[in-house]
């Protein structure tokens, strides 16, 4: 018999920003792998509109939103996601803002608001889970970061900044933690098309600029990042750690394209 090492019955996953986005087809590309699957975020009739479609699916979940600017927040999350199911396989960080605006004019709060999302927030959440994810001994985190991870993009730095700060603590802890069977890896996404952005890419000048600079020449479904978060959270990955997937195209390997 073959034996499937992608297989993830019997885990349990928490995706913190699991409600909206790529965090939501993530969510649900986990539990159609088999895993328990608590998604949340802030809003709570998000939470429980994908735990509803979680469900749907035959798998476990836990309707319970969460702030990742509030410790107390996330503690209480997994507080309850012990309760219910007795322990944490894999934590996947895909909370996140962004807001374009010249460097020049960029205001503090602006700045501090979003490095305390994407980064801050991300180490939060990392912190509070990493008691459960040392006993699973199979403990998993994926990072989602960006294409702004390794350059530039313009007008937003603070963006920027916070998702190379996710690269750069992904690999921290990879180092630290996997001493004790934690694996910490992350995914950077190519240019997505959502429900949010569409407009911008299929209507403007810099979408037209994100499709020529991606030599498979469309754009990414969200789909198409599952493959590379249920690889990182199973057992293919048990000797995979502090690497970032770029799932982009070939965006990143590119120069000229024509």
């Amino acid at each position: 018999m073959i034996r499937n090492f992608t297989d993830l019955s019997g885990r349990v996953a928490v995706v913190v920003g699991g409600t909206s986005g790529l965090g939501r087809s993530l969510a649900l590309g986990l539990a159609e792998a088999g895993a328990a699957v608590v998604p949340s975020g802030r809003r709570q009739d998000l939470v429980d509109e994908v735990s509803a479609a979680v469900g749907a699916l035959g798998r476990e979940t836990l309707n319970y939103s969460v702030n990742v600017s509030d410790r107390k927040s996330i503690d209480t999350l997994r507080d309850a996601v012990l309760k219910r199911f007795g322990r944490v396989d894999v934590l996947l960080n895909a909370a996140g803002r962004t807001k374009r605006t010249p460097t020049k004019d960029l205001p503090e709060q602006e700045w501090e608001d979003i490095l305390d999302t994407n980064l801050t927030g991300m180490l939060r959440t990392c912190q509070s889970f990493y008691e459960p994810l040392h006993a699973s001994k199979r403990g998993r985190i994926i990072n989602i970061a960006s294409l702004s991870s390794f350059v530039g993009l313009y007008e937003v730095a603070a963006y920027a900044a916070s998702k190379s700060g996710v690269l750069s603590l992904t690999r921290s802890l990879a180092v630290e933690w996997s001493r004790v069977g934690i694996n910490v890896n992350a995914i950077a996404p190519g240019v997505f098309r959502t429900d949010l952005n569409s407009a911008l890419l299929d209507g403007t000048q810099r979408g037209q600029e994100f499709l020529m600079r991606t030599p498979m020449g469309r754009f990414g479904n969200p789909e198409e990042l599952i493959g590379a978060a249920v690889l990182l959270a199973s057992d293919a990955a048990s000797f995979i750690t502090g690497q970032c997937i770029a799932v982009d195209g070939g965006f990143l390997a590119s120069g000229v394209n024509v």
